[in-house]
């Protein structure tokens, strides 16, 4: 299936995405087809989950859920790390896949790309700790002549529901940990993205997964929906939106729920900070993926000393972007997902104009393509800054003192990674003690991870850790082996 999928994507064809369910590859059924948002054109198309699909999914699932768990964590490990040395040597025909259905620039889908054969390769030496404790159980008096144990058991079933923004690299998060725990895995794919999700899940099961531990459908929100409500399902992993994870929280019903919902992301320059290098690192990552990051640079603020000097910098290195062909090595900037999400960026930024801000380069688009905006001085209740946008635009705002910046950072409902650009260690403690996000990046725009570093937010942007360590936990269970009688430890009380 690997060969089907990257060969007609190599030689500008329709690609025919596919489904996996209960162990077969289904390409047959109603059609719904991807328009690369750069191109204009059908570029893969994927069958539509029908009730039968999600009937069938859920019952091969419940027993393939036993199979998978009997494989040891060595043969798990080994599946993983095939697939980590497959995802590199077809770094460019995947990246090329990403390039063609999102409007991805190449040197990004090959960032993705490395990322994905990273997760699989920190997922493989995952599956290799999991373990459990002898727990001191003789330690009490209650406790004594007795021995207690504990090991991470699969969960189970696991949902997980990819975006569009990182479809290759979230799905290696969330199948890669899943898989590690010894689970089985539904995936539901984002409808944006049909051929690169099949060719991550086919890359997966070329290299050993066997087909009892993945299954695949496409579809739209009540597909995500039904699988949620499924009473196989015991654990669901889904990125996205604030209110589609309000919903699929509502449809999960008890159920673990792993939830990153997007965010805000500020980034903070401090008046001892190099401000070229900040302005250079905030040029760099504000529109990487055309801003279609949950932790992309979207608000700057800068301490009022160095806001011009900071803006000359800035203005000047997001000029030198090169916007066009996404599958043109050379572009930094290709296409949003659609044209109603660029008209949306484009019509906030004329807002924010409105309202009393300067646009200093951008707020135009042609077709999906927005060029690269920036935002100045934008009233504190524009969308710029109250909303995600999600898109090619950086807002950039003076502030006075570091306490009001954060408050300021803080008034929102998301909270998910920020910046701090200083050499003072007092406000990195600050920042990181008081500023409401789950990470903390030093000398670095919020738009830095590392995939094996616990990411996450709180508030608004969700809760949970994705990263195969933390997803590891969240899909499995503690079981407790408490033996009467017999112990390890003293006999006296």
């Amino acid at each position: 299936m690997l060969e089907a999928i990257l060969k007609p994507g190599a030689e500008d064809s329709v690609v025919q995405a596919a489904a996996l369910v209960g162990g077969q590859w289904i390409t047959e059924g109603p059609q719904s087809g991807r328009v690369g948002p750069y191109l204009r054109r059908t570029v893969s198309r994927a069958p539509a989950a029908r009730p039968a699909d999600i009937a069938a999914v859920r019952t091969y699932a419940r027993d393939a859920a036993r199979t998978v768990a009997r494989l040891s964590p060595a043969a798990r490990a080994t599946v993983l790390e095939r697939a980590s040395a497959s995802a590199a040597r077809h770094r460019e025909e995947l990246a090329r896949l990403l390039a063609l259905e999102l409007g991805k620039p190449l040197k990004d889908g090959r960032g993705e790309i490395d990322r994905v054969a990273d997760t699989f390769a920190v997922c493989a030496a995952e599956a290799r700790r999991i373990g459990g404790e002898t727990l001191p159980v003789a330690g009490w008096a209650r406790g004594v002549g007795n021995t207690a144990f504990t090991y991470r058991a699969p969960v189970g079933v696991a949902l997980a529901i990819t975006p569009f923004n990182a479809p290759a690299n979230l799905l290696a998060h969330k199948l890669g940990a899943s898989f590690a725990a010894g689970n089985t895995t539904i995936v539901k794919a984002p409808p944006q993205a049909p051929a690169i999700s099949t060719a991550i899940v086919a890359l997966l099961v070329e290299a050993g997964m066997p087909v009892e531990a993945v299954q695949l459908l496409h579809g739209d929100g009540e597909v995500g929906a039904e699988l949620c409500a499924a009473e196989e399902v015991g654990v669901i992993s889904f990125t996205g939106g604030v209110a589609t994870g309000a919903a699929v929280a509502r449809a999960a019903g008890a159920k673990r729920l792993v939830l990153e919902l997007g965010g805000n992301a500020a980034s903070i320059v401090c008046e001892d900070a190099d401000v070229a290098e900040a302005a250079r690192a905030c040029a760099r990552t504000g529109y990487t993926n055309s801003g279609q990051s949950c932790v992309s640079v979207q608000r700057v603020y800068v301490q009022r000393s160095r806001f011009a000097e900071f803006l000359e910098h800035f203005t000047a290195f997001v000029a030198e972007l090169r916007v066009g062909d996404p599958l043109d090595p050379a572009t930094d900037i290709g296409s949003m997902v659609d044209e109603q999400a660029a008209d949306r960026v484009v019509r906030w930024s004329a807002e924010a104009a409105g309202a009393g801000a300067r646009i200093l380069l951008g707020g135009t688009r042609e077709g999906a393509t927005v060029a690269p905006t920036i935002v100045a001085e934008p009233p504190p209740d524009a969308a710029v800054i109250t909303h995600e946008v999600f898109g090619a635009l950086v807002a950039v705002l003076p502030y006075d003192d570091l306490s009001t910046v954060i408050e300021e950072c803080n008034a929102g409902r998301s909270g998910l990674q920020a910046g701090l650009f200083t050499r003072d260690l007092d406000r990195v403690i600050t920042a990181w003690r008081d500023l409401e996000v789950g990470g903390l990046v030093v000398n670095g725009s919020s738009n830095f991870r590392l995939d094996h570093v616990p990411f996450g937010g709180v508030k608004d942007s969700g809760f949970g850790r994705e990263a195969p360590r933390w997803m590891v936990e969240d899909y499995t269970v503690v079981k407790t082996l408490l033996l009467r009688g017999t112990s390890l430890w003293g006999e006296d009380a």
